[in-house]
């Protein structure tokens, strides 16, 4: 299935977004982590957040997270500490994403974790017991939700979990979410050095917990407000904190180097508020940035700036190649079909030097089973016509009503 795309002559709509998928993920661990209470509220809607809530209500012998890279390592470690012997297993790309760094550092403290198939991969058998915890050294430069599921597991350690990191510190602000959640749910977790967290063997405490509004999902109303140009327009988001600890709300201070301004209806921090974006026409004629604290904002960006000629400079991309797909070589080709000539350096930056080649007439994007590929070539209908986004509905796995939304601002989108 296939969508054309053809965008609204003016933009001005007001959307409610969807709860965040990385609050939502954290507070269903560390909810399930205290036995009892009652469940978040405001959970996300999203592919991979059912996953989690469906294995942690019915925990059975296979676990089947799909796609969720997110629900594979949460999972991992919660299951490492709970009673019982699972096998936890995916998709096929899921079954070739590295796991190893995680299996390690959980069997280093214990944990009684085999592979079910190939070495350093899923699917993982995973039989649950008591873990001593103590000390445990693994590298900063790895994803840092095999940090955060080390983390959220450390108050049920006997000896809690002091966890030191090795090299550069990669999404920093992710860890930062899970460390600040973990806080509001009872835990005694924190920086003690600048490379060191130590959690203490302090159980959480159950409470009610209401789950934000997803600054990721707002990121690309912020890239259609780029495209769109007019100083006229506006988009209201609904349910979105000033202050916020989601590693993306960075979003708003990126978009205004391209010309989009933020408003808070009500700026006190940690109240959902509406925010309302509007295009100033001032932008940057170049943009360098190291997208290492939020490398989930980096095909929001490569996609915008090229289209919009503002030749760019990123870093900060080493995770992009472990993602739901190759995001560097799926970046790279289609935006060549859209006749813009991106390249790669090392396998951490992305770069446009305002190099072009003929584009495709009619250019159908792959999306190569990542929902943010479709999420993010989507708002290019403004400046290419005749766009088409190839299995659209990859966007479930996050933003499960995006299209909806689409049409509710203007958009039309024809099915093929």
């Amino acid at each position: 299935m296939q969508y054309l795309i053809k965008p609204p002559r003016l933009l001005n709509t007001v959307i409610n977004l969807p709860a965040s998928k990385s609050i939502s993920n954290r507070a269903l661990i560390m909810h399930a982590l205290t036995g009892n209470g009652t469940l978040p509220q405001n959970l996300s809607d999203c592919d991979d957040t059912e996953v989690m809530i469906n294995a942690l209500k019915h925990m059975p012998e296979t676990i089947d997270i799909k796609a969720a890279g997110t629900a594979m390592r949460f999972m991992t470690a919660y299951l490492a500490v709970t009673p019982g012997c699972h096998t936890i297993t995916g998709t096929e790309r899921m079954r070739h994403r590295p796991i190893a760094v995680l299996v390690d550092a959980l069997r280093n403290l214990g944990a009684d974790i085999t592979y079910g198939a190939e070495e350093g991969f899923p699917p993982l058998i995973i039989k649950g017991c008591n873990i001593s915890g103590g000390r445990l050294d693994i590298p900063g430069n790895v994803s840092s939700q095999y940090i955060s599921a080390l983390l959220m597991i450390g108050p049920m350690l006997k000896n809690g979990l002091t966890l030191h990191l090795t090299g550069n510190i990669i999404s920093r602000p992710y860890i930062d979410l899970t460390l600040h959640m973990m806080g509001e749910f009872g835990a005694d977790a924190e920086w003690t050095d600048f490379d060191t967290i130590t959690v203490k063997a302090q159980p959480y405490k159950t409470k009610e917990y209401t789950i934000e509004n997803d600054w990721s999902a707002a990121s690309y109303w912020y890239e259609m407000m780029a495209m769109c140009g007019s100083l006229n327009d506006s988009v209201s988001l609904t349910g979105l904190t000033d202050g916020s600890k989601q590693g993306d709300s960075s979003v708003r201070y990126i978009f205004s180097l391209l010309g989009i301004k933020t408003s808070f209806a009500d700026s006190r921090q940690g109240t959902p508020t509406t925010v309302t974006l509007r295009n100033s026409g001032r932008c940057v004629s170049r943009l360098e940035y190291d997208f290492v604290s939020s490398p989930d904002l980096a095909q929001t960006f490569v996609t915008c700036c090229a289209v919009m000629n503002v030749p760019f400079k990123f870093t900060g991309l080493q995770t992009l190649k472990i993602k739901e797909t190759d995001r560097i070589e799926a970046l790279k080709k289609e935006m060549r079909k859209l006749g813009y000539v991106i390249k790669d350096e090392g396998g951490h930056t992305l770069y446009w030097t305002g190099e072009r080649c003929v584009p495709i007439q009619n250019p159908i994007i792959e999306t190569y089973d990542d929902h943010r590929m479709a999420l993010a070539f989507a708002p290019l209908a403004f400046r290419i016509k005749g766009l088409r986004i190839d299995n659209p509905m990859v966007v479930t796995k996050s933003y499960p009503h995006y299209w909806e939304d689409l049409r509710k601002a203007g958009f039309e989108i024809d099915e093929y």
